[in-house]
């Protein structure tokens, strides 16, 4: 049996297996996707932290936050939110894209938005939302590609801040996760 990191958020607990990444990092790996106990929870407590704030549409970034968003625009009576790709569609029109350097991923990367998306989030006021923010390389694409679409972030929202990442004053998040 692998060796595993006690995650405790609120009343819930997750074992998350600890894991040795190719650029020998070490991490506990925390994986969103499919846990709708969790989303739904974490959801809800992100939720209260921008009740009062003034603002059109979360975002994502492909895909582990991708119900973490679903859920938070439900939950907030809103109907769609927009997700950063991790890489063009056929179906995408005149796509926005910028590299991306993520802790997890190895492999050279983009953050691409569908310039039909980027239209519709010209002027607006975004919320980021995401699973975990370590090292913030794809919290600070994500925000660059934004930027070039013309919306305005105005905050920045995490289930779980990973390492140094816990003491950045610029986002808002649930736990930290340590790096080993």
């Amino acid at each position: 049996m692998p060796e595993t990191y006690r995650l405790q958020l609120g009343p819930l607990v997750r074992r998350l297996p600890i894991m040795k990444l190719p650029n020998d990092v070490t991490i506990a790996s925390f994986v969103l996707l499919g846990d709708a106990e969790l989303t739904h929870y974490a959801a809800e407590r992100l939720i209260e932290r921008v009740k009062n704030v003034t603002f059109d549409y979360f975002v994502t970034v492909e895909s582990k936050g991708i119900p973490l968003a679903q859920e938070m625009t439900w939950l907030s009576g809103r109907k769609q939110y927009f997700v950063l790709r991790k890489a063009v569609k056929d179906y995408m029109v005149s796509p926005l894209s910028v590299p991306v350097e993520a802790i997890t991923t190895s492999a050279d990367q983009r953050l691409v938005l569908d310039g039909t998306d980027a239209a519709r989030l010209k002027g607006k006021k975004v919320i980021i939302v995401d699973d975990v923010i370590s090292s913030g390389g794809s919290l600070q694409a994500a925000e660059r590609l934004l930027q070039q679409a013309g919306a305005k972030v105005i905050n920045r929202l995490a289930v779980l801040a990973e390492g140094s990442a816990k003491n950045r004053q610029d986002i808002s998040y649930l736990g930290t996760l340590p790096l080993f």
